[in-house]
């Protein structure tokens, strides 16, 4: 019996875990000062893949609504990880890759959205 996970997820969901633990990853140790920040990216970084995967369980008006959140929710975290590394408080070159990932999650979301 195999243990590995089952492959019935969206590609974009995949990549938005991916870009979400990075993302969790960078902000861990942020300074006490930015730590606010760090928590929101925290949350708006697990409602992507949260709700790409409610949507794709959805249908109608319902998925797309879902799929609208999980759009928005990786634009603001996009914005907080730009201010995180403005302010040297995490890794730009990781941060650069975290940024490029939701990127690519954004414009899959995009399409989900727009067919």
């Amino acid at each position: 019996m195999s243990h590995a996970l089952p492959r019935h997820t969206l590609i974009a969901q995949s990549k938005a875990l991916e870009a979400a633990g990075m993302s969790i990853t960078l902000v861990t140790r942020v300074p006490a000062p930015l730590k606010s920040i760090a928590d929101q990216v925290i949350r708006s970084a697990s409602s992507v893949p949260a709700n790409l995967a409610e949507g794709h369980g959805r249908s109608g008006r319902d998925r797309m609504y879902h799929w609208r959140i999980a759009y928005a929710s990786a634009k603001e975290v996009d914005s907080h990880l730009r201010l995180l590394a403005q302010a040297g408080a995490i890794d730009k070159t990781r941060t650069h890759t975290a940024l490029g990932l939701f990127d690519e999650v954004r414009a899959m979301t995009w399409r989900l959205l727009h067919p």
